[in-house]
């Protein structure tokens, strides 16, 4: 039995049916390619050719037909090309994109309404889902997609509420007789509706659309008025913009970028000439058309020009920065930016099926509805809250453990705005609650007043960057615009904790205590979000309870 099986092993080899395909990769001037990737498309079969540009592709899966693509660095992706398990004379031409970048070039729209055959709605939208998983559509309400238009933003830039019908007044300036023209507070007897960058400088776009507007920003990244932008400009993070970036400006010395070079500042596109297109994305098979991968789209690093900002020699804007300080940057055993904010959702495909669309495996399809802070299920998928509580004596004693478990960046971050609050209680059998006898109190900016939530003096802690603009000593300020020190900075680092104790008295007389904490959430101080009218809800991270007998 076993002489026949050789045999019948050995007819198969000799009628040209193993299952190997094999050929050559070269440029347009005939020469060989080393180290070019030739990939099953679509699959994660690939071989890389050897000096002479050869290639063997092996362990192939029993089909008739299969679509291979070739792709090595600077070239554009080859391909498909149609073969049979057994071929050996395949033959890819590789095709070298622009080495240079063309400052001329034209952001092309997303939109399919714009009218052009490359709008990426055209292919990578689904028409009549809402909750679609194509990438246009998962970037239409994404933050990034929606950054220019963003009212929250606007509200910021001009010094509106929310609707933009009120703004605060102008900033009022005093001859100071050693440094001249310095701010004042806002009047206290006029309405205000928060601050504003052109209400400190009326007379400068400044520099918030290199982040918010960098497609209408990479030609004037310190004057391009948001309010005035029309075109791809509007349309935020652009998709063409993403995909033509092809490095990030950082110091060598560090890997961060260099001060004051936010968003396009830090960015080095390949925009091709006139008649010829590329576009750069994760993947080396993606063919045909004006292709090419770029190791850079898998990298956090692509995220470091808008979450990364000096100002006035404060940092105030510093995930990347965190990121890179943390344990999630190892490259063996961390996670990148994209393993988080794109995550895997179950998606098979990012064309919709009428547009040639591959099934590929869900582990590579990466999201574009990239969650942060206004994700609910990432929020409460973060941060863990450990509770103890026994008896001691006459008191309550109370432990609490915040910990940033799953954050690869501090805890809140970004915005200066954003904060949390930990709200502790202890209350007796009929719901009364007990005084607090030793314990930290939550800060002043945790909300003054008697609404439900105001949260200021209760028992608990805040975690926040609080800054302060050094003239006016309004603190804490989302104005970051303006020269400002760091007050202080609770917030907790990635995979770092938190520890808080109090003692609350024991009620008269006796009885069991219920003790619960709360983790809450704000993307801005609560002061700010009534100026604005923002409508933006805390957000429960995390609770917890237990009972003391």
């Amino acid at each position: 039995m076993r002489t026949i099986c050789l045999l019948i092993a050995f007819l198969g080899l000799a009628s040209g049916q193993e299952r190997v395909i094999s050929g050559a990769v070269r440029d347009a001037a005939g020469g060989a390619v080393a180290g070019a990737v030739v990939r099953l498309q679509s699959t994660a079969l690939k071989t890389n050719t050897d000096l002479q540009g050869r290639f063997r592709l092996a362990n192939l899966p029993s089909q008739p037909l299969f679509a291979l693509t070739a792709f090595a660095p600077g070239y554009y992706i080859a391909g498909p090309v149609q073969a049979r398990a057994g071929d050996s004379a395949i033959s890819f031409l590789l095709r070298k994109h622009p080495a240079e970048d063309h400052p001329g070039y034209e952001w092309v729209s997303a939109l399919a309404s714009a009218g052009e055959a490359g709008n990426c709605q055209n292919c990578h939208s689904q028409p009549g889902e809402p909750l679609s998983l194509l990438p246009f559509d998962e970037w239409q309400r994404d933050a990034h997609g929606t950054s220019a238009r963003n009212r929250r933003f606007l509200s910021m830039y001009n010094g509106t509420d929310l609707s933009g019908e009120n703004r605060s007044p102008l900033t009022r300036f005093f001859n100071h007789k050693d440094y001249g023209p310095v701010p004042v507070p806002p009047d206290p007897n006029l309405p205000y509706y928060g601050p504003g960058f052109k209400l400190d400088f009326p007379n400068s776009a400044g520099d918030c659309a290199a982040c918010h507007l960098p497609a209408a920003a990479h030609r004037a990244p310190y004057d391009t008025d948001p309010n005035t932008v029309s075109g791809v400009g509007r349309e935020g993070v652009a998709c063409d913009l993403c995909h033509k970036t092809w490095s990030v400006r950082t110091n060598p010395a560090t890997g961060l970028p260099y001060p004051n070079t936010p968003g396009v500042l830090s960015m080095d596109f390949r925009r091709p000439p006139p008649g010829e297109q590329l576009f750069l994305g994760p993947y080396d098979d993606v063919a045909p058309g004006d292709d090419s991968q770029s190791a850079l789209q898998n990298q956090s690093r692509i995220c470091a020009p808008c979450h990364f900002a000096r100002f006035w020699g404060v940092q105030v804007y510093n995930s990347f920065g965190e990121w890179m300080d943390s344990p999630y940057s190892d490259p063996e055993t961390g996670k990148t930016c994209q393993d988080c904010h794109m995550p895997r959702r179950g998606a098979t495909r990012f064309v919709r099926a009428d547009k040639g669309a591959l099934n590929r495996d869900p582990a590579t399809v990466f999201s574009h509805l990239m969650p942060g802070a206004a994700d609910v299920e990432l929020l409460r998928d973060t941060a863990g809250l450990r509770l103890e509580a026994w008896r001691e004596g006459p008191d309550v004693r109370v432990y609490v453990v915040v910990s940033n478990e799953k954050a690869g960046h501090h805890m809140p971050t970004d915005h200066p705005a954003r904060n949390m609050l930990l709200v502790v209680t202890a209350a007796g059998v009929g719901g009364e609650q007990l005084p607090l006898v030793w314990g930290p109190l939550i800060p002043d900016w945790g909300g003054k007043g008697d609404a439900s939530d105001d949260y200021a003096g209760r028992p608990g802690k805040g975690y926040a960057k609080i800054l302060e603009e050094l003239w006016t000593e309004v603190s804490p300020t989302a104005a970051y615009w303006n020269p400002c020190v760091i007050r202080e900075d609770t917030r907790i680092p990635a995979l770092a904790t938190d520890l808080a104790n109090f003692g609350f008295r024991s009620p008269p007389g006796g009885g069991p205590v219920t003790v619960a904490a709360r983790l809450i959430f704000r993307r801005a101080f609560k002061s700010l979000r009534v100026q604005k009218g923002w409508d933006s809800p805390d957000i429960l991270m995390n609770e917890a309870a237990v009972v003391v007998r």
